[in-house]
């Protein structure tokens, strides 16, 4: 997990989605952040948070499926079994093909034993029957019966990708809720994690001041007024 600290880390799971995508638009002007096109397998275990270990997949060609089959020695999934560190997630540049399956219920077990904190793939996953009961959170496009080889090979670990339309960077910290899937950059991680968790508070600040009537305007988004009123609060609370 070199780059990004485990602070920043728990710091950032008690952020959601929302609002981290919406500090980066906000903030950084940044609109392509939430991963298109996946759904969690199992929307009680969907979130995680951690650094981004990617595998990016080409179309297959058939002269070159035997050296890249799971018992190949220089297969790329075995390769990444290997080499993925404990707290990073997974992330798999599937082209969007969700005709095959990327990872089935031993591969999962593997990456469970690793101490993976999530997959990600913009492509379909395999035996989801017993996924959806395994402790790793996995979003992706879809169930599917074929292995990948039957359209696609891996072909490289810890390059960037492209994720359901995201570009992903090998570190940038990937943040996994009910509402999706979004990308921070990594140098924008600990910032990010700052402002979206502060954000967090605010909101429900706001939620508890609506819920006792009179209305939004003023409130959200606050006016100078309520705003103050907010810091006071906020100032009393913390450590």
């Amino acid at each position: 997990m070199a780059g990004i600290d485990q602070k920043t880390i728990e710091l950032i799971r008690t952020a959601s989605t929302a609002s981290i995508t919406g500090y980066l638009y906000k903030k950084h002007g940044m609109r392509i952040r939430a991963v298109a096109g996946v759904s969690p397998l199992n929307a009680a275990r969907c979130r995680f948070a951690g650094p981004a270990f990617t595998m990016r997949y080409v179309p297959q060609r058939e002269d070159l499926n035997t050296s890249t089959d799971l018992g190949s020695p220089t297969s790329v999934v075995l390769a990444a079994t290997e080499s993925i560190a404990r707290g990073d997630v997974l992330v798999l540049d599937m082209l969007r093909d969700a005709s095959v399956g990327a990872l089935g219920d031993v591969l999962t077990t593997r990456f469970i034993d690793c101490g993976v904190a999530g997959v990600v793939a913009d492509g379909g996953m395999r035996d989801v029957r017993e996924l959806r009961d395994m402790s790793l959170p996995i979003f992706c496009a879809g169930a599917a019966a074929p292995p990948s080889p039957c359209s696609l090979m891996a072909i490289a670990i810890q390059q960037p990708i492209a994720c359901g339309g995201v570009v992903v960077f090998p570190g940038d910290l990937i943040v996994g809720d009910e509402d999706g899937v979004v990308v921070v950059p990594a140098h924008l991680a600990r910032e990010t994690a700052e402002q979206a968790a502060e954000k967090e508070i605010q909101d429900n600040w706001t939620r508890r001041l609506v819920a006792g009537g009179g209305g939004i305007r003023g409130r959200y988004p606050p006016d100078a007024a309520h705003l103050e009123m907010y810091k006071r609060w906020r100032s009393d609370r913390k450590p």
